[in-house]
């Protein structure tokens, strides 16, 4: 989720009014409105930031200059604050509306200063055309479109709200608009999920990959789908190798992958320890079996694990694991070393 920018101003000659003493009032409201907003913003008080935001939209619109950065600013505050509903509402209207959030801007370098500043068109076309000696480098930019940030923040807070059809509806759109999008794409593996339509998914993976057999992100999806069945563990192993060899930049991609590679080798841990437990008094020699099955999976899932540990060291799932894995595997060195990280990050955690 991008950040504001902040510094916004709203510039009161910019808005022309039927009465001048109309203008004022609006402007000063506007201000106000605006000072309001990028106060509480900085002040992470989302909650207050986010209506605030849409007061400047809603004023601005009254006025005949309708921006929708400030809807923008509106949304992104209410999914911080954690307003799921109201930034659902107002993504979509975003969405929908064909926002992009493109602008131009002009810009020249302050001779004096050397700083390059931003510049209302019409001063910049005049001080352009006199040729002033005060500025140079005189350029015409266009700002990053918005629209993939508000097609994958949307997808996460549909797909958090459990609203699957919805999500998967709007990913499908998005990646017709951006099919090399990778967190779309990632979405949308969440979502058929979700949905239950595994298959359609499977079926679509398989034919990106034949399209473009580079792209780590399918490899994992790949992976992920795989692994939930334990026939196609083997599979599962060598796709998830697979978006690791091929996401060198991609270190959480990378680290999710160590991850399912170490809970794909160790398998259901939970009902194997209940199987041996079952067994135990009724029929040792099969409870035996299972128990050095059990420890050949712990062996597997090790250097995973430690690989694992080596792209994310302060995070406590993989400590706690790589701990128990040394455990079972009897490297009580190890283990107690693991013990004593997993307790400098637990003393870390909020109280």
């Amino acid at each position: 989720m991008k950040k504001l920018i902040l510094g916004i101003a709203i510039v009161s000659s910019a808005f022309v009014f039927g009465q001048k003493q109309d203008m004022k009032d609006i402007n000063a409201q506007l201000q106000a409105s605006n000072k309001a907003a990028m106060d509480a913003y900085q002040a992470k008080n989302y909650a207050v930031a986010a209506p605030k935001f849409l007061e400047v939209y809603s004023l601005m619109k009254t006025s005949g200059q309708e921006d929708k950065v400030y809807m923008y600013y509106a949304g992104l505050s209410y999914a911080l604050a954690n307003n799921v509903d109201e930034a659902i509402k107002i993504y979509t209207d975003l969405v929908n509306s064909g926002y992009t959030g493109v602008q131009t801007q002009y810009t020249a370098k302050e001779v004096k200063t050397g700083e390059v500043t931003s510049l209302n068109k019409g001063i910049w076309e005049g001080l352009k055309k006199a040729g002033s000696k005060d500025y140079t480098d005189f350029k015409v930019e266009q700002t990053k479109s918005v629209e993939p940030d508000l097609y994958e923040t949307l997808s996460t807070l549909l797909l958090n709200a459990k609203k699957n059809d919805e999500a998967l509806a709007l990913i499908e759109k998005g990646l017709a608009k951006y099919p090399n999008n990778a967190k779309l794409k990632e979405y949308q593996g969440s979502a058929l999920y979700a949905t239950g339509n595994t298959d359609k998914f499977l079926t679509n993976l398989k034919e990106q990959l034949a399209k473009n057999p580079n792209d780590a992100t399918n490899w994992y999806n790949l992976g992920v789908l795989q692994s939930k069945a334990p026939a196609g563990e083997a599979d599962a192993v060598v796709s998830f190798q697979k978006a690791i060899q091929l996401a060198v930049n991609n270190p959480t991609l990378t680290n999710n992958a160590y991850q399912n590679l170490v809970y794909t080798s160790l398998g259901d841990d939970a009902k194997a320890v209940e199987s041996i437990n079952a067994l135990r008094k009724s029929n040792p020699d099969e409870a035996t079996k299972l128990i050095e099955a059990r420890k050949e999976r712990f062996n597997k899932a090790l250097p995973y694990a430690e690989k694992w540990y080596q792209s994310s060291p302060e995070n406590l799932d993989a400590v706690t694991t790589l701990r128990e894995i040394y455990g079972i595997t009897k490297n009580q060195a190890k283990a107690n070393e693991m013990k004593a990280k997993q307790a400098e990050l637990e003393a870390k955690q909020p109280k």
